[in-house]
This record gives structure tokens, sequence and C-alpha cells, in this order.
């Protein structure tokens, strides 16, 4: 039978242990699929320590690339043998080979490898949706300033490329100077290393006082006051990701003096429909097959030393993305 990451409860790194767990076939509206490679996400943490509640007990993972082995009643868009990539729900990517919806998963071009497939996916789809779909209510133009937090991470580092091809000036925030020179490195207009500096104070500086139209944040509770001060008048405080620790309840007047416009966005919500889908999916694919946004796998861990994986992950001693490897 084909190994698979589960946990039998949420825990620490150490709760996930290697299993067998049988793969049958496809029903309707779903494949089957072999990975060759699993992308490694934030979100597997809040899964893991139960931050996100679900169903034990639980194969972790919401990002892969493999090969399609058979496909169910009513799939049209994959047949078996295709390439596939995909972020998805439910988990169960840290798998040899799973049944899973097919909803959401694309065919890979074939100048995509499958590792870059399982790195980008969950991340690559992320950056689009915001970069492209959050926007603030007074739009952005070529020239504008946003703020990115943890903009050496995985999602950071496609979103300073893709900002860069749009034309924004990408204020990053990172927690060292090596993180800093990275997201410079992949067109970032600024850094600031948020350990030594104050981010809204050299934000205000920047932008002359303006402050920013969007703040892009994933880190959450640490970074939530501070961010709300870098906002301009009808500012958007898009707020996806809580790596610190979630973002404490607050009153709505605070937003008033500025008249700012705060989102919890959610990448599931934006993939929910086929066309959606594959039409984010399409312009991902397009910038990374143009050069514009390059992939940046900068750790590798065996499907075997996920435990490792994902201390790595939450000492922040990561950079780029991180893929599990299989055989």
């Amino acid at each position: 039978m084909p190994l698979a990451v589960q946990i039998a409860r949420p825990g620490g790194p150490e709760a996930m242990q290697l299993v067998d767990v049988p793969v049958g076939e496809p029903g309707p509206g779903q494949i089957r699929i072999r990975h060759q490679a699993i992308g490694l996400n934030y979100i597997d943490v809040y899964q893991r320590t139960g931050l996100y509640t679900l169903p034990m007990p639980l194969t972790l993972g919401m990002e892969g690339a493999g090969i399609v082995e058979a496909v169910g009643e009513g799939v049209t868009h994959l047949q078996a043998g295709d390439r596939a990539a995909y972020a998805s729900n439910p988990p169960g990517s840290y798998s040899e080979a799973r049944v899973m919806p097919a909803l959401a998963v694309c065919k890979l071009p074939d100048d995509i490898s499958f590792e870059t497939g399982a790195a980008m996916m969950l991340k690559g789809l992320t950056a689009q949706y915001l970069l492209r779909k959050t926007l603030p209510v007074e739009g952005l133009q070529a020239g504008d300033h946003i703020l990115w937090h943890a903009a050496a991470g995985g999602v950071g580092l496609i979103a300073c490329q893709w900002a860069k091809a749009l034309g924004y000036q990408l204020i990053a925030t990172a927690g060292s100077d090596e993180k800093c020179q990275l997201a410079l490195a992949n067109g970032a207009a600024h850094a600031i290393n948020y350990r030594t500096e104050d981010f809204a104070a050299r934000v205000k500086e920047i932008t002359g006082g303006q402050g920013v139209k969007v703040v892009y944040d994933s880190v959450g509770k640490d970074t939530w006051e501070g961010s709300l001060q870098c906002l301009r008048p009808f500012g958007l405080m898009a707020s996806f990701g809580n790596a610190s620790g979630p973002v404490p309840p607050f009153a709505p007047a605070i937003l008033a003096p500025k008249c700012l416009y705060v989102t919890r966005a959610t990448l599931f919500t934006h993939i929910a429909t086929r066309e959606s889908c594959q039409k984010m999916a399409d312009d991902l694919f397009d910038v990374v097959r143009a050069g514009q946004v390059k992939i940046h796998i900068d750790q590798r861990f065996p499907l075997a030393e996920v435990q490792a994986a994902h201390k790595a992950l939450e000492a922040r001693q990561t950079t780029g993305s991180t893929v599990l490897t299989l055989g």
C-alpha cells in the first residue's frame, strides 16, 4: 500500500507518522494521482497544530504534482497519463498516491517540472488572487507602493517578481538582512528588516508620508497594528495568514479615521469552480513560462523526513519554497 503522513491528533512535528493507506478507485468527479513531488506550506502547520480543526486521523498536505493514474465519471479535463499539479482541499498530498476531487487539479505544462509544479500551485495561486483580484477600492496602477510581509517566503518571492512585472513598487519585510537581500534580488523595490527597524516608520519614509494602498499580510498578530499604520486613506488590509498567531478581535471603529478596508482572504474560495481555478492557473503558468516569475525551491526533504521539514518551516529557517520528495 502507498505510504502517507498522518496525524492521529493535533500536535507538534512529532505527531506526524508514516503509515500505509489503501488507495482505491476514483469515484464521480475524482481522480487518482501518483505524486512525484509534494509542496510544503504554512497552512500544513495550522492544520497539524489544530488551529484549523479537521477530522482525524488526517493526512496532511494541500499541494502536489504527479501523474494521473485514473479518472472517475464526469471528469473531462484530465485523463490517465496526464502530468498534473494542484492546490486543493481536502488535505492529503503528503502521500505517494491519493484519490481526490478533480476540480482544482490542472494539467501541468510539459516544460514545467514536477518539483516546480508542486512548489508553485498553492503559493503561486495565492500570489495570483492577491495581486490580481484582492485590490484596494481605488485600484492599483504602475508605480503604486504596496507592502508585503514575509516577502522572502514561498508566496513572497513569487509576489516580489510578479509585482515588479505589473509595475508595482513592492516594499518587502523579512526577518533578517539576508532575507531582505533575497527579496530585493527578486524584484522588491525596498526591503525592511522588521527585527531591526520599525517597519511602519520606514514605510512612511519610503512613501513620503502617504502610506501604501494595500498591505498583504500572512504574519498575523505581530504585524497587524503596524500594518494598519502603513495604510493611506481608503487603503486595504489584506490578511491571508497567521504565522505569528491569529489577529485578536478588534473594534471596527479603529478603521474609521482613514476609512480603511479589511479582508481575510483565502485561496480556496477563489478556486471553488473549475473555470476560476483554470483561469488563475493559466495566468500563473504564463508568467512562469515567460520567465517573469521564477519558482525558488530552496529546500528539499524526503517525505520520510517531514518532521524536520516542519521544524525548519516553523523556525523560519526556510526561504522560497520547500518540497517533499519521493523515491
